[in-house]
Formats: C-alpha cells, structure tokens, sequence
C-alpha cells in the first residue's frame, strides 16, 4: 500500500531551491522550531491536505514542459524526512520519469529511515544553521549531533549535497562564523556549493495570523551588500 503524504502548498516553479526551475512541494510537519523559520503554518503535522505519492508525482509533472531537464522537483517544509516513505516512493516515481530530485531537509531524521529516501535522491539541500549544540538547542530546539549524522550519511552515500546556511544580523554574520561555516561544509566530499541565504520577515504576517511570537521580529533583515561580502569572504 502507497504511503500516503501530507502537503501543505505546491510552487509550481521557483528558481531558488535546486538547479534550474523547480517545482516545489512543502510538506506538512516539523519536529523543529527555528527563530527564523519562514514557514510556522507548516508546523502542524495534522494540516494540509493528503496527496498518494502518485497524486504529487502526476502534479509535478503537468510542470515538466517547463522545469526540463536542467530543473526538476524539490521537497521542502515543514521537513521532508519527517514522511520519509512518501518521499521515497515520490522520488522513485520521478526517477522512473527522467526527472531531477531535490531535498531540502534540516537533517533532523531517523537515519535508518532517511536512506530509502537518499537511493533516489539526485540533490540535497541541507540547512546548517549553527555551528554548535548549544545554539541548535536555543534556536531549533534540536540536537546539532543528529544533524551531523545525516551529512555523514549522506556523503557516505556519494549524495550530491549543497550545504545553505541563513545569515542573521547579530547572530550568524560575523566574518570569522562565516569563514568556519565553510571549513565545516568542505569536510564533506560529495559537497558541491555552499550557499548563504540572506534573513528575511516576509513571514511575519504568518506569524502574526497564527497567533505566534516571531522571536526574531525585532532583527533587522540581512543587507544585500553586506551578504554579498561574506559570499566573497568564501569564495
């Protein structure tokens, strides 16, 4: 019997999650609950709406004419590996039809579980969001080691990874954070790029209608140039 997955909204094309135009499935449900989260309505693992992985492979496909074969399908949140079987059995879907697959994924997993998810998966994105245990506890309310263990699986699984790290002011801007984000990315062999994802409040109205605190409401947005700088810092 098919998993049955939980969807929250589909993009049907976007140029910011994977190589060329993506469509773009967030998932419903996150174990997490990170300061700068920009998706709080995708917390709810009882939300959206339920697809069967041949319901989601046949929506992303309608976009095919336009995402190609320089583009493809991402799965983002909410996070992914938390409906690893649907996951699974949607990307096999898509292999079987020629096309890219792409995770977005915190890391936050059961392994055992994550590497079904892994033989299909042609990209991941993983999130780094700090450097240590203790800022990972604060700010996610996760374990900094569980994150580790997945990006050694999945360079153990020759997965390409790109490793995404958001830039806060005051948080995770400083020039020598920076600098080790990328020393720890490029530990990784099956690592490809390293991007630096600027902070944004674009969700604050989200937070605002589900009547949840935004803990970072009174963060000033990251500066274009000043993210332009730390990119060359890593270059």
């Amino acid at each position: 019997m098919a998993a049955v997955g939980r969807i929250h909204s589909i993009q049907s094309l976007g140029a910011v999650d994977g190589p060329g135009l993506r469509c773009t499935l967030f998932l419903q449900g996150c174990p997490l609950r990170c300061a700068y989260c920009h998706n709080p309505d995708t917390w709810n693992f009882t939300g959206g709406a339920e697809y069967t992985p041949e319901q989601a492979a046949a929506k992303a496909l309608r976009f095919r004419p336009y995402f190609g074969k320089k583009g493809g399908v991402t799965t983002t949140g909410g996070e992914p590996l938390a409906q690893p079987e649907f996951v699974a059995e949607l990307f096999s879907l898509l292999h079987r039809e020629g096309v890219h697959t792409a995770l977005d994924t915190s890391g936050i997993c059961d392994l055992s579980r994550a590497e079904e998810v892994l033989r299909c998966t042609d990209l991941v994105l993983a999130d780094l969001k700090f450097l240590t245990a203790e800022n990972y506890h604060t700010y996610c309310g996760a374990d900094f080691e569980r994150v580790l263990d997945f990006l050694a699986l999945t360079e153990r699984m020759s997965v390409p990874l790109w490793i995404r790290h958001v830039v806060v002011p005051g948080l995770t801007d400083g020039e020598q954070h920076i600098r080790q984000v990328a020393q720890a990315a490029r530990r990784y062999s099956n690592l490809q790029k390293i991007e630096l994802l600027p902070f944004r409040k674009l969700c604050l109205e989200k937070y605002r209608a589900l009547g949840i605190p935004f803990p970072l409401e009174d963060t000033p947005e990251m500066g274009g140039e000043a993210l332009e700088r730390l990119r060359q810092l890593i270059k």
